[in-house]
C-alpha cells in the first residue's frame, strides 16, 4: 500500500511540475484560474504530492521493504560526499551567480546528481522507483528548457562571484541541516555514524 501511495505522489508532483513544461497548457490553465489561482492550485497540487510522497515511502520502508541489490558501503559515503555540492547547486539557482551563468540550470543539475547519488546508495524497489522518477523528469525537463519559449519574460538578475560565495556558505549549512537533522530525524535513516 505505502509503495502504490509514494506512486500517487509522485504522479501528482512530477505532473504538476511537468505542467510547467508545457506552455500551452500552462498558459489555459491560467487564464482560467487566474495568476493567483494557479499559483496555489500548483502550491497544493505539490504538497499533497510530497506529503503522499513522504508518508508512501515511510510505509513502505516499515512494511513492504523489498531489496533488488545491495550497494557497496563505499556508495553511501560517496553519496554523502558528492550531497554538498548538489544541494549548493540547488541553493545557486535561487541566489544567482556565475554558477548559475556557468550551469544555466543549476537546480536541475543538481535534482539529477541527488537522484543519481541516491540510487547508487539504495538498492531497494521504493528507492528505484523514487530517485528514478525524480531524475527522468529532471533530464525531460532540461532537455524541454530547450524548446520553450517565453516571449516578454523579464530576465532575473544575477550577481557575481560574491553570489557564488553566499550560495556555497547557505548550501553548506542547508546540507547539514539535511545531513544531521533532516535526514535522521524525518526519513528515519541516520546517514552519519553508521
Amino acid at each position: 500500500m505505502g509503495l502504490l501511495v509514494m506512486i500517487a505522489g509522485l504522479v501528482l508532483f512530477l505532473g504538476i511540475h511537468t505542467l510547467t513544461t508545457m506552455r500551452d497548457s500552462r498558459a489555459r490553465a491560467i487564464a482560467r484560474l487566474g495568476d493567483g489561482g494557479y499559483k496555489i492550485f500548483y502550491a497544493l497540487v505539490s504538497v499533497v504530492g510530497l506529503g503522499l510522497i513522504a508518508w508512501g515511502f515511510s510505509q513502505y520502508r516499515q512494511y513492504e521493504w523489498i531489496n533488488v541489490w545491495h550497494p557497496p558501503v563505499a556508495m553511501r559515503h560517496i553519496a554523502l560526499g558528492l550531497m554538498l555540492p548538489a544541494v549548493i547547486l540547488v541553493v545557486a539557482s535561487y541566489i544567482r551567480g556565475r554558477i548559475f551563468t556557468t550551469l544555466k540550470h543549476p537546480m536541475l543539475t543538481g535534482v539529477k546528481l541527488w537522484a543519481v547519488l541516491h540510487l547508487m546508495a539504495n538498492g531497494d524497489v521504493g528507492s528505484i522507483i523514487l530517485f528514478g522518477s525524480v531524475l527522468a523528469w529532471a533530464v525531460y525537463d532540461r532537455i524541454s528548457l530547450k524548446r520553450r519559449n517565453d516571449p516578454g519574460a523579464l530576465p532575473i538578475p544575477v550577481g557575481g562571484v560574491t553570489n557564488d560565495l553566499i550560495a556555497v556558505g547557505v548550501g553548506t549549512l542547508v546540507y547539514l541541516a539535511l545531513v544531521f537533522v533532516f535526514h535522521p530525524l524525518v526519513i528515519g535513516v541516520p546517514i552519519v555514524g553508521v
